[in-house]
């Protein structure tokens, strides 16, 4: 029974010894496999950035070319709106102009009638 005490405890002692063991130590080609691992993933996430990158460039790129394109034609239909207010504005003071001497003919025309009206005998 002693004995089976014994091999119990030294048992025991085994695994406490065992679990106290350090980790084994990487062997250097071991570290550096898992440094170049390492490199390679970071590289490869690098990439995947860098081609996310270029793809935005390439669409506000897009969207700059886009924005001048119509800032442009804007321009064009504003240029044209103003030659078109201009033409309007000598159109309307032509007709003032039209209207303010047709008006000087008629009240003219009308003071000739009133004159020889006064001029007739009464009846």
């Amino acid at each position: 029974m002693m004995r089976l005490l014994m091999m119990i405890a030294l048992a025991g002692a085994a695994a406490v010894a065992a679990a106290q063991k350090p980790v084994p130590v990487e062997e250097p080609a071991q570290k550096q496999e898992a440094a170049v691992q390492r490199g390679q993933y970071r590289a490869g996430q690098a990439y995947r950035e860098l081609q996310q990158a270029q793809y935005e460039a390439k669409l506000a790129e897009q969207d700059v070319l886009n924005t001048e394109d119509a800032y442009r034609r804007t321009q064009q239909q504003n240029d044209e709106l103003r030659r078109q207010l201009e033409a309007a504005r000598k159109a309307l003071a032509a007709a003032k102009a039209r209207e303010t001497a047709a008006r000087q003919a008629y009240e003219k025309e009308v003071d000739a009638v009133d004159r020889l009206q006064r001029k007739m005998p009464i009846k």
